[in-house]
Parts: C-alpha cells; structure tokens; sequence
C-alpha cells in the first residue's frame, strides 16, 4: 500500500496568524508534521510515499530534497484550486493498488493507525474507508451518516444532526480514479465534493471510528494535538 500526502494548500489561517513556517513543518513534541505522518505509515507496512506542495514553499521544497525519511518518497510541486485537484496530480503515482490518503495536519492515536489500516486490507466489498470521529472541532467539518454496515450514505457540511465527521484520513481503490474526469468535467472542486460525488456513482464508501482526530488550522491547534499525544504516551505508561 502507498501513502499519498496532500497539502498543497496556503495554509492562510495559520499564517494570518504569524505562522512563518510551512504546515508541514510545524513541529508537534520535536517532529514535523510531515516526519509523522510518514513514520507512522512505514511502521504499519507502507511500501512508498508521495507528496504534493505548492509552487510557493520553497522552504519546504528545500527540506523534502534531502530529506530521508527511510522509505521511497517522491513529491509534486504544483499549486492546485483544490484538495480534490491536489489528489489527481498524485494520481498517476497511485493507480496500481490501493493507497492511503492523508492531509498533513490529521493528528492522531498511532495505534489506531495500525487498526484503521488492519480495518482497511479486509475491506474487498467497498472502495474506500474514511477515518470518523465524534470529536468535532474543525472549523468546517464534513460530517457524516452511517447505515447500521458502517457504510457512508450522506455527507452534511453542518454538525446539526450529525455525530461523526471526517479526520483527515482515508482508504481508497485506484478504481476511484475512473471518476476523475468526469469530475472535472462538471466543475467539481474539493474533496468533500468528489467523495460525495463517488456515493452519487454507487461507490461504497465506509467509516472506520477513531477516538479523536485533531486538525492543525490554527497556532491554538498546535497546543492541544500536543497534549492529545502527551495524554496518550502518559495513559501508555500506565
């Protein structure tokens, strides 16, 4: 299985706010976000990773060209109108078997990592996994509804209703990529609009639960995805 990584994003929350560094490389207990993530997947098996950034960061396309993170890492410098167009320009690299999909700033319990992707191997009758949470904080969260086989039946851009929303981490079969030009075809922008767009065309998507899922939009982010991991070593040692 591969990892594909996207932010391609400006990250204009944060740097509104004085960040002066990329996303990727706020650093969360003495490791960049980027460095995480992709020490979390080779641990639970990852073959290969890819990364899209923007044409803008040049600090972090400076850091990934000489980077090793110990596993076969390429990445695309293109700066795209959406999450859902920073997806397709991996596509090429993701066509061959299922992958991994993230976004860099998804902060969560590693270990239900490991189970999330365990979830995933044994999904032959669905096209893809999302990670859910009950944990809403997110700014603009996409929520969702689950029929009683955990599969995925409406997406809701409010929380009224709702007691899951996405985390920022997903499974899927390169048989989505069948999907991309009519995708682009009709205009659609965002990931949260192709995943709707991919239930419309019978597509089997699923929710597999985490605990709590914290995305890093803002410097207050920061603290409270450190405490979660702190919480989670402390509770470990116990």
């Amino acid at each position: 299985m591969n990892l594909a990584i996207i932010g391609a994003g400006e990250s204009s929350r944060l740097k509104a706010e004085g960040l002066k560094i990329p996303k990727h490389l706020i650093t969360l207990n003495d490791e960049f976000l980027i460095e995480r993530i992709i020490r979390i997947a080779r641990q639970n098996g990852i073959d290969k990773v890819c990364c899209i950034i923007n044409e803008q960061e040049k600090e972090l396309k400076n850091y990934l060209s000489v980077a090793d993170f110990g596993i076969p890492f390429k990445f695309v410098v293109k700066s795209t109108v959406s999450s859902m167009h920073s997806l397709f320009a991996l596509a090429p690299m993701l066509m061959k078997e299922p992958f991994c999909l993230a976004t860099v700033d998804s902060v969560f319990d590693e270990s239900e990592f490991s189970d999330f992707i365990s979830y995933c191997k044994l999904q032959e009758d669905s096209d893809g996994v999302l990670a859910i949470t009950r944990y809403i904080d997110d700014e603009k969260p996409l929520c969702v509804a689950l029929d009683d086989k955990e599969r995925i039946i409406k997406f809701s851009d409010a929380k009224e209703g709702y007691n899951w929303a996405t985390g920022g981490l997903y499974y899927f079969v390169p048989e989505i990529f069948n999907e991309m030009q009519n995708a682009l075809k009709l205009g659609i922008e965002r990931l949260r609009n192709f995943l709707r767009f991919l239930i419309s065309r019978g597509y089997v998507l699923k929710g597999y639960s985490f605990s709590k899922m914290i995305d890093v939009d803002h410097i207050s982010d920061i603290k409270k995805a450190e405490e979660f991991l702190r919480d989670i070593k402390s509770m470990r040692r116990r």
